[in-house]
């Protein structure tokens, strides 16, 4: 009798455990993280890792231009420089600005991918254009 008790035992508990493993298969699988895939759905902008961080950066960079400007160089830090222009903080921020955009977009049109080049050269007209404009 005693012989009969265990294998009936672990005959009738089986299914249970098995209810558990018949879903291993339906599980969502894990996924890693992307740069591309948009952080909102549903929204009307495709906000990505990426340009969720670029436009933070831009308005972060902005506003501590502003704070700058507002207490530290409170006349605005003018100079003239080898353009013979005279800029501000604020104006040596967009003149980077927009020649970081014209390079990136020339490497696009002319190179493609991938992108670390034009970064660097962004990098450095930024220092440029803060040294000597």
């Amino acid at each position: 009798m005693n012989r009969l008790i265990l294998p009936l035992a672990m005959l009738m508990t089986s299914p249970a455990f098995a209810k558990g493993w018949g879903n291993v298969g339906n599980q969502q699988e894990e996924k890693a993280f992307s740069w591309t895939d948009p952080l909102w759905p549903a929204f009307w902008m495709a906000w990505t890792p990426a340009t969720f961080l670029l436009f933070c950066t831009l308005f972060g960079v902005i506003a501590l231009i502003g704070i700058l400007e507002g207490f530290k160089y409170k006349d605005g830090l003018e100079r003239k420089g080898i353009l013979g222009l005279t800029t501000t903080l604020g104006d040596r921020l967009f003149i980077t600005l927009l020649g970081t955009s014209y390079i990136f977009l020339a490497w696009l049109g002319i190179v493609g991918q991938p992108l670390w080049w034009p970064l660097g050269i962004s990098i450095l007209w930024g220092i440029f254009c803060f040294r000597k404009v």
